[in-house]
């Protein structure tokens, strides 16, 4: 390209090399880049052959381009050198500023080492900067941050000369640029495969967020999107088809109500127990027209990988057919299946959920007095598991609760009467005896040691104003005959008419019962003596008027024994004792008699 002699460098040489170098930067790929560089020497720097070895990931060289002979770029393209095997090139021989030159007088060392290389022989030189065939001329390349991108090597200059300062200061000064152009290069290829790579995945996450729409939109059961914390916590984003025919109610309306909004309020407990990751639940949701639908919940969170949970997702399945199945099968578990009434059974839950196993009479001692107050802290006392059900209309009437605030530990203040009494000293008459306040007397109240209210007894020769529950036991008379001479399609006919005669002249909240054959229970609270006698006439009266049964009419009476209910019993003691009054009652009067009532 010149010799040191050479006083200017020729203006065409230099565009050349321009060019050359401008190109560097115009090719698309890695290894367009690559064989540009090896293109770019023998055209503008004036060596018949170039080779670029690229550093590997593992450290190694590459043979990745060579240009000048097609023979040579076939055998040693591709073929590979160890690292330690360069770095012992790089540090021997002469140092060019930036270039290392290994004549060929100590080449002969590096003749066993794995290096690929391509050379021939040839005469000794014939002057002193003569280029030899054996001789070698390295361009190292590295990163900006001093990091070995590979190593540029040529081959015989085309005037048969080592280079001079000019002709060395080019290589260097395109090895430089080589550098920045493979470098740039490997950034485009590293920031097309991320591209490719990020669309890729934009593709699988659309394809994923359609998957989820499309089995969110048309999933055959309700699906729901709930905020998660926040101010609208709980508030629905969004609802699909299903839910909003489940509901009643377009998705646009959901949007403004969260499921708090919408569920029974008996349920609402059940839905804030359940809000949660993994939360199941069965409870009621409404609906347009005021009507509530049994269905079950089942909450899974979708999470933020940055900002942890976010969104509710909530399936609903709708199980109202399977929950009118499950209380159709309990009602026939606890009512009758000719009558519709209540059971045996069923009456004798009824009957036990107001009494007790202490009669009301027996007086407490302080000791038992303490226990009974610690005791009765909500439902967890003896007697206060008692106290919730006597309340219940359907369960036999109004039970009157007992008073008194209940403080943090949910024991009452007031359970410590005045004066206290202490362990010898003097009784104090125990609640429920005619006299003293407390559920059995005149202005019946709370014991002071006691939030069971008892269920008590009045008393049946004078009228003292107590109210009881009262257990009418009724047994019909005539009735075996009607089955006997029309069948028992006909006596079936006569038990259900009595049931509704019987259901339609008691209040509400009274419970009729059929124990079975022809007999029925009527349980009846907050009656004294004389109430409950006249409600045993009225009863009689409203079964002996004629039952007309496929154009026939036909006639029955009724016996009633009339019983109590009082703590200290069980329930069939109650009601053997209501029956044993029946059968008192029938026996009093003749067979003539019993037909007419």
């Amino acid at each position: 390209m010149e010799t040191e002699s050479e006083p200017y460098v020729r203006l065409a040489t230099l565009r050349q090399l321009h060019q050359v170098v401008a190109e560097l930067n115009t090719a698309r790929s890695l290894a367009d880049t690559l064989q540009t560089v090896v293109d770019g020497i023998v055209v503008g720097l004036g060596y018949e052959l170039a080779c670029v070895n690229l550093v590997r990931p593992d450290g190694d060289l590459v043979v990745a381009a060579f240009a000048g002979d097609p023979a040579a770029e076939a055998l040693i393209t591709g073929r590979v050198g160890s690292r330690a095997s360069w770095e012992r090139r790089l540090t021997m021989g002469e140092s060019w500023d930036g270039l290392r030159f290994i004549p060929h007088t100590e080449g002969w060392v590096l003749l066993e080492d794995d290096v690929p290389q391509w050379h021939t022989d040839g005469p000794d030189p014939r002057f002193a900067d003569e280029w030899h065939p054996e001789d070698r001329l390295y361009a190292p390349m590295y990163a900006s941050g001093g990091e070995l991108l590979g190593v540029i090597s040529v081959d015989r200059p085309r005037n048969g000369r080592r280079p001079g300062a000019w002709g060395r200061e080019a290589l260097q000064m395109y090895a430089f640029q080589a550098a920045i152009a493979i470098s740039n290069a490997r950034l485009r290829a590293n920031m097309q495969r991320a591209l490719v790579r990020l669309e890729r995945e934009q593709q699988a996450l659309r394809a994923s967020e359609e998957s989820f729409r499309q089995a969110f939109e048309y999933a055959p059961s309700g699906m729901a999107i709930a905020e998660m914390g926040g101010d609208q916590h709980g508030r629905l984003l969004r609802t699909n088809d299903a839910l909003c025919r489940l509901l009643g109610r377009p998705a646009s309306v959901l949007r403004r109500y969260s499921f708090s909004d919408l569920v029974h309020p008996e349920d609402i407990g059940t839905l804030l127990r359940t809000s949660a990751e993994g939360g199941r639940a069965e409870l009621r949701l409404g609906r347009r027209d005021g009507t509530y639908v049994w269905v079950s919940l089942r909450n899974s969170v979708v999470a933020d990988a940055a900002d942890g949970p976010r969104f509710l997702l909530t399936h609903v399945e709708d199980i109202e057919e399977r929950k009118r199945h499950e209380l159709q099968l309990a009602h026939r578990a606890s009512h009758d299946s000719l009558t519709g009434l209540p059971n045996s059974a069923e009456l004798r839950s009824r009957l036990g959920a107001r009494l007790c196993r202490r009669p009301q009479s027996v007086r407490a001692t302080a000791v038992e007095a303490l226990d009974a107050a610690y005791e009765g802290q909500g439902a967890h006392g003896a007697h206060g598991a008692h106290a919730g059900h006597g309340g219940h209309g359907g369960h036999g009437g109004g039970a009157i609760e007992a008073g008194g605030a209940v403080g943090e530990h949910g024991f009452r203040p007031d359970a410590y009467p005045e004066p206290f009494e202490y362990p010898g000293a003097p009784a104090v008459p125990a609640p429920g005896v005619p006299g003293v306040p407390g559920p059995g007397g005149p202005g019946a109240g709370p014991g002071p040691y006691d939030h069971h209210v008892h269920t008590v007894a009045p008393a049946t020769d004078i009228d003292d104003g107590t109210k009881g529950l009262a257990v009418l036991f009724c047994d019909l008379d005539g009735f075996k005959s009607i089955n006997d001479r029309f069948g028992h399609h006909t006596g079936d006919a006569v038990l259900i008419e009595v049931a509704r005669r019987l259901t339609t002249g008691v209040r509400d909240g009274d419970t009729v019962a059929r124990l079975g054959g022809d007999e029925f229970v009527v349980l009846a609270d907050g009656l004294g003596a004389a109430d409950a006698a006249d409600l045993a006439v009225r009863l009689r009266n409203a079964i002996i008027p004629p039952i007309r049964v496929d154009g026939r009419a036909v006639r029955v009476g009724a016996s009633f024994g009339i019983g109590w209910a009082s703590c200290g019993m069980s329930a069939d003691e109650v009601l053997r004792s209501a029956d044993q009054r029946m059968y008192i009652e029938k026996r009093s009067r003749s067979k003539a008699h019993r037909r007419a009532g």
